[in-house]
């Protein structure tokens, strides 16, 4: 098979996109950028509708389909209705972001952290990941694109906050297990991990100590959304049909300096 070539590598046109956790941050950059490059997309979110209601709102000016679809991703039965809304407002799936997720602000040594802060962190970022990629595998097209959000943190580990790095840890196997079964459908698999990343999620810890996170990144900056969302809306590209069970760092050059 040629490679496509041109305009191509990136269009993405007639393509149907779920991305949880769409209405801001990474997943509403994303969100965007898929449509930009011609996708529709479906948003999923988790309470602000305002929010979700600005992003579509968004997307629709950029001449695609899209919908938004409200509650906990960590809940089957919430993320069975988007894909059933998907099916049937958009006529399929072909690209799924997993992307719902949050960081604990707090840093909390292991010995001292609780059960239910624990739970919390793992539904919320992995749970959530399991119904978006189970119901994936069952939906999505032969050829279709799966990426998982995972982080920087859940390759090295992150002290006072193993909680957060074990869930996103678990995204990477996750991945690359998933991508094996789905493999002879044409159906890749890929994680992208970003480092500090310029959200509301991360607005605390940015406030209180930026400049020193910054001189731990070798290119000299905190990545901004659309920094993240370009190699997402890559991966679901034509230029990367062969990269499956891969992770993309997108960190700066962080992990390089300790």
């Amino acid at each position: 098979m040629s490679a496509p070539a041109g305009a191509e590598l990136f269009a993405l046109a007639g393509k149907r996109a779920l991305v949880t956790g769409g209405s801001r941050g990474v997943g509403r950059a994303t969100a965007r950028l898929l449509a930009r490059c011609g996708a529709d997309v479906g948003i999923g979110y988790h309470s602000r509708a305002s929010d979700a209601d600005e992003t579509v709102a968004e997307l629709h000016a950029l001449g695609v389909r899209a919908f938004s679809h409200a509650g906990d991703a960590a809940d089957g039965a919430v993320m069975e209705a988007f894909f059933a809304r998907a099916l049937r407002e958009l006529g399929g799936v072909d690209l799924v972001i997993a992307n719902a997720g949050i960081w604990p602000p707090d840093g909390i040594a292991l010995a001292e952290m609780s059960e239910a802060h624990w739970r919390r962190t793992i539904e919320v970022n992995l749970t959530s990941a399991f119904h978006t990629a189970r119901l994936a595998a069952r939906h999505v097209s032969d050829g279709g694109r799966i990426v998982l959000v995972s982080s920087t943190a859940g390759q090295r580990g992150e002290a006072f906050h193993a909680d957060y790095a074990a869930s996103k840890g678990a995204l990477l196997s996750l991945a690359k297990g998933l991508c094996v079964e789905l493999a002879p459908r044409g159906v890749t698999v890929n994680c992208v991990a970003p480092g500090w990343i310029d959200t509301e999620m991360a607005a605390a810890p940015l406030a209180a100590g930026r400049a020193a996170i910054e001189r731990a990144i070798p290119l000299g900056r905190v990545a901004s959304a659309e920094d993240v969302a370009g190699p997402i809306v890559f991966l679901c590209s034509a230029l990367a049909r062969h990269v499956t069970g891969e992770v993309l760092n997108v960190n700066g050059g962080s992990v390089l300096c300790g």
